[in-house]
């Protein structure tokens, strides 16, 4: 049974900020997503086997896995079951985000994810937080009981080729992150940044990277904001700012210079009357507000009011090539890294079919030689222990003799793309059963 992977995304490169913001998955609705999918064939797109969907600010990809009897038997193209997933469980029509999908079949799919996982597709290229995203998104689906063996190998294959990329090259040396871009910008705007007064919304990795950055250009009064008092209080321990809970939002942008927001929250949360008033008591100084989450933070409206400059994650984009340039000459090191993983991952795809075969085989053989040697013993009752293991390794030694040709040619054979002739065949001359042995993939896979 031959298996089709398939891609279907969108990203930074193809689609706007409002898009993503609305196909965007947050860790509930990802969850209860998967949880639909893997809880039964009922439940499935029509024909998709395994499922995994990577969703970060930047980009959306659902990654799936079709059987070939589902494409043989089916009129419609492969990827409209993916299509109808996204509409169905993101509650938008398929017209609005069609137009900004790409479409990857195949190897083409593999090739995307690990350039994705080695940072080469990113808004900034060699960021390091793209590959624990991945990682994530992958045992979020893992746990859901939506991945399955063939993208269990490609995830982690692409993990493999980001590990690699971070580990023999210098992609994400001298990390360039949306978080320290943001600093830069507010140093360019403000100037010299050691007596202002910095603000972070939210309390996430994101967060920690804006404080870093903010210590590193002499910031010494910094405030925490968060949802969670408890969380606020532990992010501004370990960096010696204070925290403060959202009902003291307000009073925080009253004293604020610069304010960046990184929140997991699912709609604005600062709005054109918070700021008006804020500004309010300001005696004319600029504001500076940066907003690198998604869904964003802050009204965009905020900006047409006087004093308050307003940058968003794609505008930061727009700043990042200057800072870049070293990166740049690393990427054909990381993509000969890709090729290796993905030429791996190809003949492993290769002998997938062939993989259950060959445990239902020597399960056969291992059967039979248990039985033989029973009804055998039986005639021999008073054998001593030790020839009992001589004869036991006889036994086991003829097996894997007899086998060791045949699953070697069937392996030959698998990477000549001869698998599932080759396995029909087997099956029939030694009266296996179809199986879907999904340990023995598994099994394939660390070989």
């Amino acid at each position: 049974m031959t298996t089709h992977i398939l891609c279907l995304g969108l990203s930074h490169h193809t689609a706007p900020l409002e898009l993503r913001e609305q196909l965007n998955y947050s860790p509930s609705v990802l969850k209860t997503a998967l949880a639909r999918f893997g809880c039964g064939y009922a439940s499935r797109p029509k024909g998709i086997t395994e499922l995994v969907i990577v969703s970060t600010c930047n980009r959306l990809e659902v990654y799936a896995c079709v059987s070939n009897d589902a494409a043989l038997n089916t009129s419609q193209p492969l990827f409209t079951p993916l299509l109808d997933f996204l509409a169905e469980t993101r509650g938008i029509d398929i017209s609005k985000f069609e137009p900004y999908l790409y479409h990857y079949h195949g190897l083409e799919s593999a090739l995307h994810l690990c350039r994705v996982a080695s940072g080469l597709d990113s808004m900034i290229v060699g960021e390091p937080q793209i590959l624990g995203q991945v990682a994530e998104d992958y045992e979020a689906a893992m746990s859901q009981g939506a991945a399955g063996p063939v993208l269990s190998a490609l995830f982690r294959t692409a993990i493999r080729a980001g590990k690699r990329a971070r580990t023999e090259t210098a992609i994400s040396r001298n990390p360039a992150s949306i978080s320290s871009v943001a600093v830069k910008l507010a140093e360019k705007v403000l100037g010299e940044l050691a007596n202002r007064h910095a603000v972070i919304v939210g309390a996430g990795e994101m967060a920690e990277l804006a404080i870093e950055s903010l210590r590193t250009r002499g910031v010494q009064h910094v405030t925490v904001v968060n949802r969670t008092r408890q969380r606020a209080s532990e992010l501004a321990e370990r960096w010696g700012g204070q925290p403060l809970n959202f009902e003291q939002l307000a009073q925080a942008l009253q004293a604020a210079d610069i304010v960046i927001t990184s929140t997991g929250a699912p709609h604005t949360i600062i709005n054109s009357a918070l700021v008006q008033e804020a500004m309010l008591h300001r005696a004319q100084r600029p504001l500076l507000l940066i907003d690198i989450a998604v869904p964003r933070n802050i009204d965009p409206a905020v900006s047409e009011i006087p004093g308050v400059h307003l940058f968003d994650i794609d505008q930061l984009h727009q700043r990042l090539e200057s800072s870049l340039a070293g990166r740049q000459n690393e990427i054909p090191n990381v993509e000969a890294i890709i090729e290796q993983e993905v030429a791996a991952f190809e003949s492993w795809l290769r002998h997938v079919d062939i993989l259950p075969l060959i445990t239902d085989l020597r399960c056969k053989a291992e059967e039979i030689r248990r039985h033989e040697l029973k009804r055998t013993l039986r005639y021999l009752p008073d054998l001593d222990p030790e020839t009992l293991k001589h004869i036991e390794h006889l036994s086991e030694s003829l097996v894997n003799k007899l086998l060791h040709e045949p699953t070697r040619r069937l392996r030959v054979e698998a990477g000549n793309g001869h698998a599932t002739q080759y396995a029909q065949v087997t099956r029939h001359l030694f009266g296996l059963e179809e199986s879907s042995n999904q340990f023995a993939i598994m099994e394939g896979l660390e070989e």
